[in-house]
């Protein structure tokens, strides 16, 4: 697959790894009644293909999904499944297919024979062909899911997968389950479409009956279901477990627990505010499928602004005249700075060794000492911990680790580490096959680089360190920081004769899957590519 058009990376630019979980977990759905004693809308759950996908069956049986230019192999399967499955251009019902009893998601890498034999062995030929195909499509993030009205087959509500391993699930509620609305939860106006997201959530509900919004908006106050059931628009008790699902509701206690910020999550989440969280999120990639990254979205439609601001029209005073008047040679630390820049291609002949990347880590990120203070509530209040490093941070907090994913290293193995920066050691991390290659090649596609670097540095947050103390910039001053180190690691390359790239786009589900760390609670924030210049490399 080459790139995606405009550089976009987004859910149908690429392709997704993780498989689903199983489909079994829909048919759990039982109706639900108003109280005038008649069943509430039941809405019928489908799988289609997402906007400007098609599918496309060849004379071999061979199955690919178009998009965007771009075409993905799907497997081969036979003819009535291939026919059947152009259905899922308007839609197919899940309870239609789906075997109940789960196929491995990445079964067979051939993405043929093995699996495709697995499926047609269990009975239902034709279903457990298409349950396996739209598995594949949901990996690579080519559907979305809809609750329909089962009276006139209106979209109620239609769900668009934004994480790379989302699969709809009906967690399970009963009538005394009191339900209320995560405070990161928010419904915005997109186009002329109304939709419900959330920076933790794996997907975006997209609301197509105003009558539902209503209903979500209700849950800001915390509802038993039962009451719920016995409201005009009750939105249906399986939209409420999706939404349970994707944490966007979320279930609490006793009545005492209402409204508490503690009541929803882990206290590394209680941390966290609305804003800094989104911002988190959106800015990254792994938690939605919007455009990212240099896709020039409004380009034809404002012209780009100057390099170099327009002059103020007040009176100039020229400072050049004053360099001139005392030349001065310029010092080490100003060559360094003219001197830096970006680079982008790396001598893997001649890759970096273990004593320079060992004196590279200590010159920019070692930790040189430490120290214990009060936080300033007087006796018996919290004792906070400060170190010291080579750069500053917002309060002393320090909060940034270095993780680096090795290509090539004289002297160290190919593999995923933590730079231990207290004891200036490094610790290996295992990871499972094909993570590694994913983090270098979405660095390579970031720099639009020839190759992968032989050090790809991500550069997490520990960010309770900040947002124990901050309020409201706790994450504005974690991108500070990054900045600060970033030009260090700049000039500290430079000072060695080695190369670097700050790279801007860094995936946050990626992140969290090769180290087992939630996203709230330490995450990627920056990256930096760092090696041998190659002979030619360009700034």
């Amino acid at each position: 697959m080459g790139k995606a058009s405009g550089r976009r990376m987004d859910a149908r630019g690429f392709l997704r790894r993780l498989g689903p979980p199983c489909l079994s977990d829909w048919f759990n759905m039982t109706g639900t009644h108003s109280k005038k004693g008649q069943r509430a809308v039941a809405a019928d759950v489908c799988a289609r293909l997402s906007g400007r996908v098609t599918l496309e069956a060849q004379a071999d049986g061979k199955i690919a999904a178009c998009f965007e230019g771009f075409s993905v192999g799907l497997g081969t399967f036979s003819a009535d499944a291939a026919d059947r499955a152009q259905d899922l251009r308007k839609g197919l019902r899940l309870a239609s297919f789906a075997s109940g009893d789960p196929l491995p998601a990445r079964g067979a890498t051939t993405g043929d024979g093995a699996s495709l034999v697995v499926a047609r062995k269990r009975g239902k030929g034709v279903d457990n062909e298409i349950d396996l195909l739209v598995r594949r499509l949901a990996r690579h993030g080519l559907l979305e899911y809809s609750l329909r009205d089962l009276r006139n087959g209106a979209d109620r509500v239609v769900i668009e997968p934004q994480a790379a391993d989302y699969w709809p699930r009906i967690s399970p509620l009963g009538d005394a389950d009191l339900l209320v609305l995560s405070r990161f939860a928010y419904m915005r106006r997109r186009g002329s479409e109304m939709v419900l997201e959330s920076p933790r959530a794996g997907a975006l509900f997209k609301i197509c009956d105003p009558k539902i919004a209503a209903a979500i908006a209700a849950l800001s106050t915390p509802q038993h279901i039962k009451r719920l059931r016995r409201q005009d628009g009750f939105p249906g008790v399986e939209l409420l477990a999706l939404l349970t699902d994707c944490q966007i509701l979320f279930k609490i206690g006793a009545p005492a627990d209402r409204g508490l910020r503690t009541a929803e999550g882990d206290h590394d989440l209680v941390l966290w505010d609305f804003h800094d969280l989104l911002f988190h999120t959106r800015s990254t990639q792994g938690r939605h499928a919007n455009p990212l990254g240099g896709v020039y979205p409004y380009a034809g439609v404002i012209s780009p602004l100057p390099a170099v601001r327009p002059q103020w029209s007040g009176e100039r005073i020229d400072l050049g005249e004053l360099l001139r008047a005392q030349p001065q040679t310029a010092s080490p630390a100003a060559r360094l700075l003219r001197e830096r820049h970006s680079t982008r291609s790396f001598d893997d002949k001649r890759p970096i060794t273990l004593a320079e990347l060992s004196r590279f880590l200590d010159s920019t990120a070692r930790v040189l000492s430490t120290s214990k203070k009060g936080a300033g509530f007087g006796d018996g209040g919290p004792v906070v911990e400060y170190a010291t490093r080579p750069y500053p941070s917002a309060g002393s907090s320090c909060e940034l680790e270095l993780y680096l994913a090795v290509d090539k290293c004289e002297g160290l193995s190919r593999g995923f580490y933590h730079y231990d920066a207290g004891t200036h050691a490094l610790v290996s991390i295992a990871t499972r096959p094909g993570e590694l290659e994913a983090l270098l090649a979405g660095a390579v596609f970031a720099m639009d680089a020839p190759a992968a670097p032989q050090i790809l540095i991500t550069i997490a947050a520990r960010f309770g360190r900040v947002s124990w103390k901050y309020r409201s910039i706790a994450y504005a001053l974690i991108l500070k920081d990054v900045g600060v180190l970033i030009q260090t690691l700049y000039l500290m390359a430079t000072d060695m004769g080695l190369g670097g790239c700050a790279i801007g786009i860094t995936n946050i589900d990626l992140f969290a899957k090769m180290t087992g760390i939630e996203i709230h609670v330490e995450g990627p924030v920056g990256q930096f590519a760092i090696g041998r210049a190659g002979p030619n490399a360009p700034g």
